[in-house]
């Protein structure tokens, strides 16, 4: 392991504008399932082929945050993902949030060629609760495949400071009143996926001990146990003195680095 310090559903619903740049497409709240909180936007550059596109789902614990885009270049198509959130008496699953953003994702694989775009070129990113979505929906094959899509399809995996053991909501809206930082990796954990088979991925976390506990420890070990297991492109990357917050503003250089191949080779012990 390398430690780095430094018929379309919807589209009759979307409006297709342009954005402030010239050269870029902008959709806004395509709604990519059935439920009335699945919408997304999508940024594209127009007038370019095979690009590249980056699937982005939101933090917030799962409970709260809104799409948004990134700032990373106008040359990478952008698709920002609302899902449902988790609420008590309502949505308690959290199963319904890595489903929903399964959805999105695999709306882009199905879609992202009718804007230019290569579908062999499609990753996933995404802070902190996006993060955990990011791992759950790049590492669990079952959430894609319910949607006709394979894992392996996946260009790259960008998690920032996501949760790799399940995420705290998850158990707490399930029942869980066990303490908040006692690991627990079941199906629910990207912990419990990990495999060389999974698409190249770098794993952005702050330093501790200035990020959120244990977050950059659990990721560390994630991608250890990638590459112990046989993964040739797993990277670690911890952004020195990030906080959880920071860790977002640090970490999303790297999202583009790994998106154009710029990312150190893996380092494997012994070499």
């Amino acid at each position: 392991m390398r430690t780095c310090k430094i018929g379309l559903i919807g589209v009759v619903a979307a409006t297709c504008v342009l954005s402030s740049f010239a050269s870029e497409g902008l959709l806004r709240d395509v709604k990519y399932a059935e439920n009335e909180s699945c919408k997304l936007d999508l940024k594209w550059p127009q007038g370019q082929t095979n690009f590249p596109t980056v699937v982005w789902l939101h933090g917030g614990g799962l409970t709260d945050g809104e799409k948004h885009f990134i700032g990373i270049s106008e040359s990478i198509a952008q698709v920002a993902v609302n899902y449902r959130l988790l609420e008590a008496g309502k949505i308690t699953d959290g199963a319904v949030c890595i489903r929903d953003a399964a959805a999105a994702v695999a709306w882009t694989l199905d879609h992202i060629a009718e804007y230019g775009g290569d579908t062999k070129k499609v990753y996933v990113s995404g802070m902190s609760a996006g993060g955990y979505l990011t791992m759950m929906v790049g590492m669990a094959p079952q959430y894609l495949k319910a949607y006709g899509h394979d894992i392996r399809e996946l260009a790259g995996l960008a998690p920032i400071s996501g949760q790799a053991t399940k995420h705290f909501n998850v158990r707490k809206f399930a029942g869980d009143n066990d303490p908040q930082f006692l690991p627990k990796i079941d199906e629910l954990a990207p912990l419990h996926w990990c495999s060389k088979d999974i698409a190249p991925i770098v794993s952005i976390c702050g330093q501790e001990p200035w990020e959120w506990k244990c977050r950059s420890e659990e990721n560390r070990l994630l991608i250890a146990s990638c590459v112990a297991l046989g993964h040739e492109k797993a990277w670690f990357v911890s952004c020195p003195y990030a906080d959880h917050g920071r860790a977002f503003s640090a970490g999303v250089p790297y999202v583009e680095m790994l998106v154009w191949g710029s990312l150190p080779p893996l380092l494997k012990e012994g070499k």
